[in-house]
């Protein structure tokens, strides 16, 4: 039963991560739904995004989706936020930042609803020191939300790598799956060395999100921008949808975070 609920959904959230990250929010709540318990299931959804994000970022990377500098700035940097993020965890509580979050969604939306083409910004691109340095800041403040609290990172990378760093939406893609696999393969770690991974559970549904994410990443060479953008929008209501049951009835759609363990959905 736990394969049936997991496998279909790992698949759905591998094909809207590829796209425009936020995948966590469809598959973390799957492995509650299906019964496995929380550190049990933060464990193997990061091994089956971890997976899922691996195969992304190949294929962004053969279709010439990275841009050298970008990556290492943002993969340095973002590893660094999510340190601080997940020791400042283990201290602060995180209902302010959720109700933030709530409050932050509703101009998110608007901004991506009233920007036809993310492409845009790129048209009036920046001096290309700035905009690693924008990259390097965006990258180390997701680091630390995905640290701290997690569901999103990847929209949100996505949003701020286009509309700050004016980076188009194919080089924002690939800085973004860059990043989020570092950061996804050092939870793994500390998931595996904490012996909280159901192997068998997570290589099958790491299977499916890696079909969902070859798809989703097919369809983004090909549709770009055009795609991202509702996906963006599906995945804001999904995150909101979560924040919402969360605030009013904790644990009904994933884990809280606890003093002594890292929740991280990205």
């Amino acid at each position: 039963m736990e394969f049936l609920i997991v496998c279909p959904l790992a698949f759905i959230a591998g094909f809207i991560d590829s796209i425009a990250g936020g995948g966590g929010l469809i598959s973390l709540p799957a492995f509650i739904l299906a019964g496995v318990p929380v550190h049990n299931a933060l464990g193997t959804n990061k091994l089956m995004s971890t997976m899922g994000t691996a195969i992304a970022t190949i294929k962004y990377a053969l279709n010439g989706y990275m841009a050298k500098t970008f990556v290492i700035a943002g993969v340095a940097c973002g590893l660094t936020g999510s340190f601080i993020g997940s020791n400042l965890a283990l201290v602060a509580d995180d209902t302010f930042i959720r109700v933030f979050m709530l409050v932050v969604l509703a101009p998110t939306a608007f901004f991506v609803l009233r920007t036809k083409d993310l492409d845009t910004f790129a048209e009036s691109p920046l001096p290309h020191a700035r905009a690693i340095a924008i990259t390097a800041v965006v990258a180390l403040i997701v680091g630390m939300y995905d640290g701290f609290f997690g569901p999103g990172t990847g929209t949100f990378l996505m949003l701020l790598l286009t509309a700050l760093a004016h980076q188009d939406v194919r080089t924002a893609a690939g800085t973004t799956k860059a990043i989020n696999l570092s950061t996804n393969a050092a939870a793994l770690v500390v998931f595996l060395v904490n012996g909280v991974v159901l192997l068998p559970l997570g290589l099958v549904a790491g299977a499916f999100n890696i079909a969902g994410n070859y798809l989703g990443a097919s369809k983004f060479t090909k549709s770009g921008s055009s795609i991202a953008r509702p996906v963006m929008l599906v995945v804001l209501a999904l995150f909101a949808v979560k924040l919402i049951l969360d605030l009013v009835a904790p644990g009904s759609f994933g884990p809280r975070r606890r003093r002594s363990s890292r929740a991280s959905a990205s």
